[in-house]
Parts: C-alpha cells; sequence; structure tokens
C-alpha cells in the first residue's frame, strides 16, 4: 500500500460569532498518498478552503489532529506553499523578481536561484515577459508567476484555492493545462480546491466531494481517467460522463438537505 502522505483525524473547526458558535467543519477524516491530486470540490460555505487553510498551518483545528509526513501541523512552513484565487504578488519587483524571492529569501546559492527561476519562466511560458512590472501583465499571466513562485520553492505539497476561478475560459483552460505539465514534471502532492465539476474531472486523481452545514466529507471519489487529459478528449468518455453524473446526483441530495436544514 502507498504510505499516509496527509493526515486529517477527525478534525473540527468551530468559529465563535458573538456570543454563538458556527462549526464549519465535523469529523473530517481524511489520508491523502504523497505525489496525489486532490480536489476538493463542493459549494460555497462547505469548508474547503478551511481545511486548507487548516493543511497551511494559517488556522489550527478546535479538535483532531493534522499530520504531513508523520509531523503535527502547527505553523505554516516552506515544505507547504499556497496558491490563493488573486495572486499575492509583489507590484513593484518583476516578473522574474517575484518568481525568485523565495529563494533569495532562503539565502539559496545565486546559481542555483538562476536556474530554477529561469525553468520555471520557461515551463509556465513566462520568459518574454521576465521584466514585466506585475501591472503590465494580465491577470492569467499573474497566475502563472504565483504558480511558478510557489513550485520554485521545490515544496513537498502545493495549496491551491480556486487559483482560477476569477479567469476568462479561455485563460483557464491554458492554466489547467500549465499546472498538470508540472505536476507531472514534479508530483508534487497537490490539494486543489474548486467549485467546478469538469475541472476537478479534468485535473484530480482524486475527488473529495464536500457537503455543508456542517463541513463534512459526503464521498470520496476515485478519478480513473487516463492522463494526459484536456476536456476536449474526456468530455465525450463514459467515464467522464457516468463520474459527472454521479457527482451532480450526490450534490443534487445535499443541496436539497442544506434547504430543508434552513427551514
Amino acid at each position: 500500500m502507498t504510505q499516509t502522505f496527509i493526515q486529517l483525524n477527525n478534525v473540527q473547526k468551530t468559529f465563535k460569532q458573538n456570543k454563538s458558535e458556527n462549526t464549519v467543519l465535523k469529523d473530517i477524516n481524511l489520508e491523502i498518498s504523497e505525489g496525489q491530486f486532490v480536489c476538493l470540490l463542493g459549494p460555497s460555505g462547505c469548508g474547503k478552503s478551511t481545511i486548507l487553510n487548516l493543511l497551511a498551518g494559517f488556522e489550527k483545528p478546535s479538535s483532531g489532529n493534522i499530520y504531513v509526513d508523520g509531523q503535527p501541523i502547527s505553523a505554516p512552513g516552506i515544505d507547504r506553499a499556497v496558491v490563493f484565487q488573486q495572486a499575492q504578488l509583489f507590484p513593484w519587483l518583476t516578473v522574474k523578481e517575484n518568481i525568485s524571492f523565495p529563494l533569495k529569501q532562503l539565502k539559496g546559492e545565486p546559481k542555483y536561484i538562476t536556474e530554477q527561476t529561469e525553468y520555471y519562466l520557461e515551463k509556465t511560458g513566462l520568459k518574454k515577459f521576465e521584466n514585466h512590472r506585475v501591472w503590465q501583465i494580465s491577470g492569467g499571466m499573474r497566475q502563472r508567476v504565483a504558480l511558478a513562485r510557489a513550485w520554485v520553492m521545490k515544496p513537498k505539497i502545493l495549496l491551491m484555492d480556486e487559483p482560477f476561478g476569477a479567469l476568462d475560459a479561455q485563460t483557464r483552460i491554458l492554466m489547467q493545462e500549465t499546472l498538470t505539465k508540472l505536476w507531472q514534471d514534479n508530483k508534487t502532492t497537490v490539494l486543489f480546491v474548486t467549485h467546478d465539476i469538469d475541472e476537478s474531472l479534468l485535473l484530480a486523481d482524486r475527488i473529495i466531494l464536500m457537503a455543508g452545514h456542517p463541513g463534512r466529507i459526503a464521498e470520496d471519489i476515485q478519478v480513473n481517467l487516463p492522463h494526459t487529459r484536456t476536456i476536449e478528449n474526456i468530455a465525450p468518455q463514459p467515464e467522464f460522463i457516468e463520474a459527472k453524473k454521479h457527482i451532480l446526483e450526490i450534490m443534487r441530495k445535499e443541496v436539497n438537505r442544506m434547504i430543508d436544514y434552513l427551514h
């Protein structure tokens, strides 16, 4: 069996609001193997981003335990890189300087910094724009910079919170293809938050389907579609159609359950 790399044991997260408490995650048990690409799929408010924040070390669970490679998570660390929906870049730096920034902070060897920065400039298609400032490039290019800056650190885990959600459809497809190629090259463990069913089936080895009130795992789905995937070549396949239908059925049941809960 493949050894567990990420482990969440009976994780619960409750936020206090005035005098009341809001439980956003309850009884989360999840094991992820090293090198897997896992999508957290579900509607807004089901706790997907909270799981990412817990794994990143930005938040601590109210109860339960989280481990990475057998070690408990207590704070952010360089073994975990995060890419947000909006690229968190330094506008006063160039594209190249943004990508090399974390390696310089870690006091890396100049030759290594140059080699790695050049590698990810090429891999993300940014070489021609390396001397541009952030405000001179498009939103899709900014996300490419954010992706390159995260991967240049050689993290054990890449945590992605709807990173393509604000992009137009064409740019989103290009970014999905870029991400897939980088993952195949590096085999970094990826946890990717999305509410888009097609995106999850395009990218993931495995989909964790979330439901809300409180946030919980509704189903753990293995994606058996062959790599390399494009939406054009997988959309007609019976496995894609059946998986999408199955996910939609579960999501419909959960939406109805939430409506009953709220009434």
